[in-house]
């Protein structure tokens, strides 16, 4: 062997001798379980206890639910009662008195973004005019207000009044997500069908957040 092949070969071992030393030294210092390094069962128990002892800085509030509705335009001043959905996925509105809207609890907040529903009846053989009797009458810029548990008001304005037959309700136009608060509201109108005992039409507020 060449002395530069024997001086090759030292340095090779030396190389290893260091690898193989550095390596026992991480094997020890991880299983030691003391200072920074713990094994891997030990720092699954760590972290869960971290996870459940933690305790958040801030607070969140989600966004107070509606309970009135005014309508200084065409005299409307009610409180509101939650409004379910039915089997048939249609919105369930057996449990709305005559005199008093309803929000639909299963779309947005009046004021979170999206299309948040309030509907009231037209009108009762029995009582006469109902809560949202005058609907029809609204034109765009007419103010509606929601008050909210909290006490805050939120106004919104109205941009257009619209009758649809029922057997074509838009339902994404009324439903369909928006990206600013806007509202809808929804009564009977149109003709009156003897048979059925039932409006043919609906008429549908659109109003959106005042700025």
């Amino acid at each position: 062997m060449t002395r530069g092949r024997s001086r090759l070969a030292i340095v090779a071992v030396a190389l290893a001798l260091l690898v193989i030393g550095c390596a026992s030294a991480a094997v020890r210092h991880q299983g030691s379980g003391s200072g920074g390094g713990v094994s891997t069962p030990d720092r699954t128990r760590s972290g869960a206890n971290a996870a459940r002892n933690f305790r958040s800085e801030t607070t969140y509030q989600g966004t107070p639910e509606p309970v009135q509705i005014e309508i200084p335009r065409i005299g409307v001043s009610s409180n509101l009662i939650k409004l379910g959905k039915k089997k048939d996925g249609t919105v369930e509105t057996k449990p709305l008195p005559w005199a008093v809207a309803g929000w639909y609890k299963g779309g947005p907040i009046p004021g979170d973004p999206g299309s948040a529903v309030i509907m009231g009846h037209v009108d009762s053989k029995a009582t006469g005019p109902a809560v949202f009797y005058r609907l029809r009458e609204l034109r765009p810029g007419d103010q509606v207000l929601v008050k909210r548990t909290d006490g805050s008001v939120v106004r919104f304005a109205v941009d257009r009044t619209a009758q649809f037959p029922k057997a074509s309700f838009p339902t994404d136009e009324v439903y369909y997500p928006t990206l600013t608060p806007e509202l809808r509201l929804i009564t009977c109108g149109g003709s009156f069908d003897d048979a059925t005992g039932h409006y043919r039409s609906n008429i549908i507020v659109f109003a959106k957040l005042e700025r």
